[in-house]
């Protein structure tokens, strides 16, 4: 009898488990107009008064038992339009799709006004992107990655070290700012060489502002920003991995882990990459890629107590040595004139930080310090240079009426420049004079809702330059939401640059041209314009479609300039007697359809070029047109996610040489990548690509003179007197290349 009901019992059991196997669902959720994973969803359903739930992991994933084989099943998120729907319990790959909620549309803001807005609401037009967008086309770099945005371009300044700097809207380097958590802390000579060691796995987001944001950012905000954020220790996966190789023998790997405690958290990142192949493709003797060996470690504390008490600290550093030159190049040859080569050794280290004062009313200081010591050597010449930059800002918000919101600031900048160039040399030439500049300014912004509809925001800045004196630079701005769906904004304002030629232009050092400055440089001034217009449609059957498009005019005065045409052995750097116009048009398209599918398009087309003793004279490295494309295809029933994304670019301007063999513009061309992402047990990821699918590299003879980097036979068959110039330069020398990589999270 005992035997009869232990085996009648396991019977119940074994049902009651098979019940539940077969009840099971499983599936994700994501953003309806993003793509993007939905965390912490609630998925329920109620029977009979018993309720059943779960949430989503960091990857929109989940796993529910039903308590019957068909139920009606909801999906809750903050933000987001609640969704309901009968499901069955055979679905094992159910897909949902949250849509934003009317009143929260797109995602958080702060680059533009300072303070924590939705997109859709700030008056200033700022282009988001997540690591999402990125991980589409994997990347060892922020400096590679950004290449993905329309209007934004890496641009390679020598084809033997591969230094580089980022160009918005046809505009050098120099005019790009760059903050991390909002802190001008990549600037002078990280432009150039300190791009490279920002590990992916602390971003949160990047956000772009394209024209002058000088108002609350101050100098170098000219052309345009670019603030990363990085996580908050509070909500950042517990521990994260990506690692990827690549078939040319690239390694990079970033890993990050944070802990969170009651009053305590901390996020640690680390990035290595490293890349040490002789590759010739072009068979001129030089290395096609440098090699490098790049280290980087990031480490934020938050500290939560009472808000108005919350602080965070970060610290990060970064090392790097790379080289690139003749193949037979080694230590021994540094700085001889014996084999070419061009070593650099980066160290640097960052701190930054926010604190909320203990005071009655709300303020927020938010502090940073840096010291970048650079050991350069570019053939023959030796660049020993070492920048220190202190920052630090005082913020408070008023409300003097109902609907304003009035922030004011003051703000410390101070800059240490020394190295063994004419930019710090003593007058007489006896030794250094190190560069000291004291930047204070004070600003003022006011935001006032007109009404439901409109909003107006003006904003003004004052400077005092140690050097150059007293600076103003005024912004105003008006939004107007004709709809949920349609929304007008007009931007003017104004911008100042002081520019620090050793620190900024590596053209400046490589090669064997002589600098020559000309004059006491005066500050860049800028005035801008932009028109943004934002619509979304919800076509039936259709998704969504969404499209942001611009108009944009900036007039500049004192542009400062490199002339290498005047005298082919000289670069000579002056203010621009006359003025320079960077004007255009951009727009960005994205496509979200029922099936999965989501395409992303963009295309922008300029006009760079100044005015010179009457004569138009166009600006270099600046493509009238170019564009991105990044088209994502899920297949859940197999976990496949399929990539397909890439650039093109238009003829651009390029520094010659007077009757120089090498074509005066670059050819049209397009680089194109794809990548398939197969996603196992929900947090682990598996990607396979090919970067560069078609091929494209430059054919031309993108180094002059190779042979004779030292200008020993100057005198040699060289009708011209041509000499060695490694700056002609519009796309990576590179062919095809597949990469493997992992990404795990937890």
């Amino acid at each position: 009898m005992k035997k009869i009901l232990t085996i009648s019992l396991l019977q119940i059991l074994a049902g009651i488990v098979s019940a539940q196997q077969a009840n099971q669902i499983s599936g994700q959720v994501l953003d309806a107009l993003t793509r993007e994973p939905v965390l912490a969803a609630t998925i329920s359903t109620v029977v009979n008064e018993k309720k059943a739930g779960t949430m989503t992991d960091t990857l929109g994933y989940f796993s529910l038992v039903l308590p019957t084989a068909k139920v009606t099943l909801t999906a809750a998120c903050i933000g987001y339009r609640t969704w309901t729907n009968q499901v069955s319990a055979n679905e094992k790959d159910l897909l949902i799709l949250l849509e934003p909620a009317d009143n929260l549309l797109s995602g958080v803001v702060v680059t533009g006004t300072m303070k924590e807005v939705m997109k859709e609401v700030s008056p200033i037009p700022v282009e988001v992107y997540t690591p999402r967008f990125f991980q589409k086309s994997a990347s060892p770099s922020f400096f590679e990655a950004v290449g993905m945005v329309n209007g934004v371009r890496p641009q390679l300044n020598c084809n033997v070290c591969n230094t580089g700097d980022i160009h918005i809207n046809g505009m050098e380097g120099p005019y790009t700012m760059i903050t991390i958590d909002g802190m001008p802390i990549v600037s002078g000579l990280a432009t150039v060489y300190g791009l490279s060691g920002i590990p992916n796995g602390i971003v949160e987001r990047i956000e772009v502002v394209k024209g002058p944001a000088s108002t609350l950012y101050g100098s170098e905000a000219v052309g345009g920003l670019i603030n990363i954020i990085t996580k908050s220790p509070l909500t950042a996966p517990r521990f994260f991995v990506d690692g990827f190789g690549t078939s040319i023998g690239e390694t990079n790997v970033d890993v990050a882990f944070s802990r969170a405690r009651k009053r305590v958290s901390t996020l640690v990142g680390a990035n290595y990459f490293r890349f040490n192949e002789l590759l010739d493709i072009n068979h001129d003797n030089f290395t096609d890629i440098p090699q490098q060996d790049r280290v980087s470690v990031f480490n934020k504390w938050s500290f939560t107590g009472s808000r108005e008490r919350a602080s965070s600290v970060a610290l990060r550093y970064v090392y790097e040595n790379r080289w690139g030159g003749q193949l037979n190049w080694a230590p021994q040859w540094r700085g001889t004139d014996s084999v070419y080569g061009e070593s650099v050794y980066t160290n640097r280290f960052e701190l930054l930080g926010r604190q909320h004062l203990p005071v009655g009313h709300p303020i927020t200081l938010d502090y940073s310090y840096n010291i970048h010591d650079q050991n350069s050597v570019y053939g023959t010449t030796v660049l020993l240079a070492n920048q220190q930059v202190g920052f630090g800002q005082l913020t408070t918000r008023l409300a003097p009426g109902k609907n304003q919101d009035l922030l004011m600031g003051a703000a410390l900048r101070y800059t240490r420049y020394d190295d063994n160039t004419p930019a710090t040399a003593s007058p007489d030439a006896s030794g250094n004079l190190p560069s000291h500049v004291w930047l204070p300014g004070v600003f003022v912004q006011d935001e006032i809702a007109l009404n439901a509809r409109s909003i107006l925001l003006a904003g003004l800045r004052y400077d005092y330059n140690s050097v150059h004196g007293s600076i103003f630079t005024p912004r105003l701005s008006y939004k107007h939401s004709f709809s949920a769906q349609n929304i007008l904004r007009l931007t003017t304002g104004s911008g100042y640059r002081v520019a620090n030629v050793f620190t900024e232009d590596h053209a400046a050092l490589t090669g064997a041209r002589e600098v020559v400055t000309a004059e006491n440089l005066l500050p860049e001034r800028s005035w801008n314009a932009n028109v943004n217009y934002v619509c979304k449609f919800y076509p039936r059957r259709a998704g969504f479609i969404a499209l942001d498009a611009s108009l944009f005019y900036t007039y500049f005065t004192n542009q400062i300039l490199p002339d290498y045409n005047t005298d082919p052995r000289k670069i000579i750097y002056k203010n621009l007697d006359g003025h320079a116009v960077s004007s255009g048009a951009t727009v960005n398209l994205d496509f979200n359809f029922l099936n999965g599918l989501k395409i992303i398009a963009g295309a922008t087309a300029m006009d760079v070029y100044r005015i010179e003793n009457a004569e138009r004279l166009p600006q270099l490295f600046a493509p009238p047109f170019s564009g991105t494309w990044t088209v994502t295809y899920p297949i859940p029933a197999w976990g496949l996610t399929i990539d397909y994304t890439g650039n093109w670019n238009g003829p651009m301007h390029l520094p010659i040489l007077p009757n120089d063999p090498r074509p005066e513009q670059s050819p049209w061309f397009a680089i194109h990548n794809v990548q398939i992402t197969r996603v196992f047990k929900k947090n682990l990821e598996v990607y396979v690509g090919i970067k560069n699918l078609l091929g494209f590299y430059p054919r031309e003879e993108v180094i002059l003179r190779a042979f004779d980097p030292f200008n020993k036979n100057v005198g040699v068959d060289n009708p011209y007197g041509h000499t060695f110039d490694p700056a002609y330069n519009y796309a990576p020398i590179q062919r095809q290349r597949a990469l493997v990589g992992v990404r795990w999270k937890i």
